[in-house]
């Protein structure tokens, strides 16, 4: 299952991030922001076609 499979990538990432130090995290977390605020911005790909 797809969805799935992100959960878990996600939440791998986010244990990643957890274990850096503060300054890192911080901007790992701003960089991780950006990312799922573009695959949110981008939509789906048969709701662009429409």
């Amino acid at each position: 299952m797809a969805d799935e499979h992100d959960d878990l990538e996600l939440i791998s990432r986010l244990r990643v991030i957890e274990s850096q130090p503060l300054g890192e995290r911080a901007a790992a977390y701003a960089a991780l922001h950006d990312e799922l605020a573009r695959t949110l911005e981008s939509g789906p790909a048969d709701a662009q076609s429409a």
